[in-house]
Parts: structure tokens; sequence; C-alpha cells
């Protein structure tokens, strides 16, 4: 009786060897860095609260976070945390292909925005198992349902769990049309597909460059 081949005829023993490395980094390496990376950012995070609370009152008023339900993993509703950077409103009035509100934008929110300050609550997000510290971000829950609906490949790019910063994030920007949506869905799967350790890294120091040069909307 002939034993069966461990490797495909067309995947030599490296490529297996690589591939099996990058879905334990999947499964195994990147959960544990978020979580370690999240638990070092929370003294940044509380500090960050002390000082909002001082500054708020007087450039931002209204609740120190905002609380918006959007889509994760397997398209599954969750709350996602920031710190809020717009004037408050009753509820959602912009559409799934309405340009951002700039006007609501406070003072002291386009600084946050800027450097990207506004997503660091979303570490607690991290923790509880809803987000990674690097994936698809995600969208708004009702305008990323018309999305699934709409867009080719959209459903696809919630197989993994949505990131704090994302490749389309650093390498195309805030997105404000359905056209701009197509090109973000590309990247988040183009993420997907060739997720590694090295991609990470790259995703991870384009953030750093956008928060030191603040170049965040």
């Amino acid at each position: 009786m002939k034993h069966q081949s461990l490797f495909s005829s067309d995947e030599s023993p490296v490529e297996a060897a690589s591939r099996a490395w990058v879905s334990a980094y999947a499964r195994l390496v990147k959960p544990v860095f978020d979580v370690v990376f999240s638990l070092l950012l929370l003294p940044v995070f509380c500090m960050s609260c002390g000082v909002l609370l001082v500054l708020n009152p007087i450039f931002n008023r209204g609740p120190l976070f905002f609380i918006q339900v959007r889509m994760g993993r397997n398209c599954t509703a969750f709350k996602a945390i920031k710190f809020r950077t717009m004037a408050p409103a009753g509820r959602v009035t912009r559409s799934a292909n309405d340009p951002l509100e700039h006007d609501r934008i406070t003072p002291l929110g386009r600084i946050l925005r800027k450097s990207r300050i506004d997503e660091l609550p979303q570490i607690l997000n991290v923790l509880c198992g809803d987000m990674s510290l690097i994936g698809p971000r995600p969208d708004f829950f009702h305008h990323a349902r018309k999305y699934v609906r709409c867009v080719p490949g959209y459903r696809r790019r919630h197989a993994v769990r949505p990131g704090i910063s994302g490749l389309a994030q650093t390498d195309q920007g805030y997105v404000d049309s359905i056209e701009g949506t197509h090109l973000k869905v590309k990247l988040d799967l183009h993420y997907i597909d060739n997720l590694n350790p090295q991609l990470d890294a790259y995703v991870f120091w384009r953030t750093l460059v956008t928060v030191f040069w603040r170049k965040g909307c």
C-alpha cells in the first residue's frame, strides 16, 4: 500500500512549511500580540482619558466617548468605541454614499482625527476579542449591510477580525463613496489573502507614520 504524500504535487516542502507558519501566525501569534500590545497601551489610553476630560468641556463639549454599532467578523454586529470627535447628534443621518460631515468635527476632534488618537479606545475592543490591532476597518453596521449587497467581495473581508488600522486605511485613506469602497475592498482582500508578519509590520509602520505626521482625516 502506497503512503499518500504529505505535500501536494505542485507544492514544495518549503512552500508547505511557509504556509503552515503563516496559518500558525494568524491563529496563534497575531491574537497574542494583539492582547499584549493592547495591554501595553492601556496606560497611554488612561492618560489620554485624563487629558481629554480636562480639554473636552472647552474644545469638544459633550461625551468623552463615541460608541457605534459596526460590522465585525462573520458580518456580526459589535459596539466600537472611539474618542468623540464630532458635535453630538441624535442619530446617524448620513447615508452609505454621503461624504463625511466635516462641519460637525470639533476643533479638538480635528486634532484627534489627524493623529488617529480617536481610535485608541478600540484597544478595549481588541481585549474583548471583537477587533485586532491590524485588519480591515469596520464600517457602520447599517452602511455595511448595503455594501454586502452591492459591493463584490465585501462579505469576504469579514472573514477576519476588523482592525484598528488596516492596509486600506494606510494606503488609501478615508473612504466616503461607493467607488472608494470598491477599492477599499480590493485592498482588504489583498491583506486577507496575503496575511503574514511582514504585511502586518508594513501596516504597523505606515500607521506610525500617519500618527506622527498627523495624516489622518
